[in-house]
């Protein structure tokens, strides 16, 4: 019995755990999913906070706030929209940093700096909402162009490499992503005006 629990578990996808958190709200399903992306939100929060413990810290704090951010939210790619939510609740921290620090400068550039200098909670929220705008205009794309975009952008793979993958000739490839980028241009477009 226990075997099969496991395995019942270990088969369900993000979008699963997902639903049934929102379902439910048990802790124990949104421990879960949070547990399997656990090393990527260390890696990022530590990449923007470039300290240990304090990206341990955002690890805790971000899982808190999923509590309550995905009763809210519709989320349909977790994993992208989790790193989302990592890197802006990092460039809140680095703002915040920044403002007790004065002009003591931690960052690699100016544009950098002025970015997450002049990122208001709200901004990133806008963010947030237009990362989701996209998760359903990629959903809206057609298959192949979908898994072109997806392999590109999100695997950094190129070329060569998603042929490989996908099977599909090199040509196609760049004709699906090309298509794949101008249809997502203006979903995203639509989605602004509507």
């Amino acid at each position: 019995m226990f075997l099969k629990l496991f395995r019942r578990k270990e088969t369900q996808t993000d979008a699963d755990f997902v639903s049934e958190y929102r379902r439910t709200g048990d802790l124990a399903d949104l421990g879960e999913l949070y547990q399997r992306h656990i090393d990527m939100v260390f890696a990022v929060s530590f990449k923007y906070l470039r300290d240990e413990d304090d990206a341990k810290d955002a690890v805790m704090q971000i899982f808190e706030q999923l509590v309550e951010d995905l009763k809210k939210h519709e989320v349909h790619h977790f994993k992208s929209w989790l790193h989302t939510l990592t890197r802006n609740y990092c460039l809140i921290q680095l703002r915040n940093k920044r403002m007790i620090i004065g002009d003591e400068s931690i960052f690699e550039s100016e544009s950098y700096e002025s970015f997450v200098a002049d990122t208001t909670e709200n901004e990133v929220w806008e963010v947030e909402s237009r990362w989701n705008d996209l998760g359903d205009c990629l959903e809206n794309l057609a298959l192949e162009q979908r898994k072109s975009v997806e392999l590109f952008y999100y695997q950094k793979l190129c070329y060569q490499q998603i042929a490989e993958q996908t099977g599909y000739a090199i040509q196609k490839v760049k004709s699906y992503l090309q298509n794949g980028k101008r249809n997502l241009k203006l979903c995203m477009e639509g989605k602004q005006h509507g």
